[in-house]
């Protein structure tokens, strides 16, 4: 836990930091583009219009998706409320795996906490997702689903899918300067959780219970759901489901110790693998 709360620290008191790095980060990753930042929105909005037509109109055509509550509601609408939480977590992971080993050279003339690396990545995908939930709002309103009064667990989803994602990079980034091939591990295994995660069809549509079962211990079927929850206006997700709430952090939890553990252990030595 002595690891955990030096981490946590570190965020609070560089959170300064943190916020101009990720501004600096989104900027320059487009600097070349004559569009800029607008691929940033560009690409996940192509990559919807793709899975749509290939999973919801082109080669199946799907019915409408009936939830919890009874309520049916159009696949486009359906897919996009859990697709946002996708691209976010997705790039997120893959850019902070990465982050430390791809800025040793930077980091050895800096002079702030190597923790704060990862985080500034992430932060600086949020920005995107964001953008991306600001679109999602607008398609609700405009298909039926105004904004109601379970929007406010999104504070708490936006939290939870922060905290899941950055105690994940700590691990994913301190293996990743050591053993490089984990980062080719880990592009690999996102490809395949895509369609493990209830994206693109329903959990209780899947008849093999083996495989329900895996996507449901996956921590981004809770966050997912409960973004859904939200959009739809079904309920209060995190206390109608607190076992899983627990599950759900009790997961997170392992991997923030586990992670803030082995970067603390090894940051004073990264610098020997540049």
């Amino acid at each position: 836990m002595k690891s955990v709360i030096t981490v946590i620290k570190e965020q609070i008191e560089h959170f300064y930091l943190v916020r101009r790095l990720s501004l600096y980060e989104l900027k320059s990753s487009n600097s070349n583009n004559y569009l800029g930042m607008a691929w940033e929105l560009i690409n996940p909005l192509i990559q919807v219009a793709i899975y749509w037509f290939v999973f919801g109109y082109g080669i199946r055509k799907r019915a409408d998706i009936t939830l919890e509550n009874g309520l049916e509601v159009p696949f486009l609408q359906w897919m996009l409320a859990g697709i946002i939480i996708w691209f976010f977590f997705y790039q997120s992971t893959i850019k902070g795996s990465k982050s430390i080993y791809t800025r040793l050279r930077m980091l050895s003339k800096m002079n702030f906490p190597m923790s704060v690396i990862p985080n500034y990545i992430i932060f600086s995908q949020f920005y995107i997702h964001a953008a991306l939930g600001i679109i999602t709002i607008l398609v609700m309103q405009f298909s039926g689903f105004p904004i109601n009064i379970y929007y406010l667990q999104f504070i708490y989803f936006i939290f939870a899918t922060f905290m899941f994602i950055f105690a994940l990079a700590l691990v994913t980034s301190t293996l990743a300067t050591i053993i490089r091939d984990v980062q080719m591990f880990l592009q690999a295994t996102l490809r395949m959780l895509l369609y493990l995660s209830p994206i693109l069809w329903q959990v209780s549509s899947i008849d093999n219970e083996f495989i329900q079962l895996v996507m449901k211990i996956n921590p981004l079927y809770y966050l997912i759901e409960g973004y859904r929850a939200g959009f739809f206006g079904i309920g209060w997700y995190f206390i109608e489901n607190w076992e899983y709430t627990l599950y759900f952090w009790a997961v997170t939890g392992m991997l923030l110790i586990i992670g803030s553990t082995i970067h603390v252990k090894f940051r004073r030595h990264f610098i020997d693998f540049l």
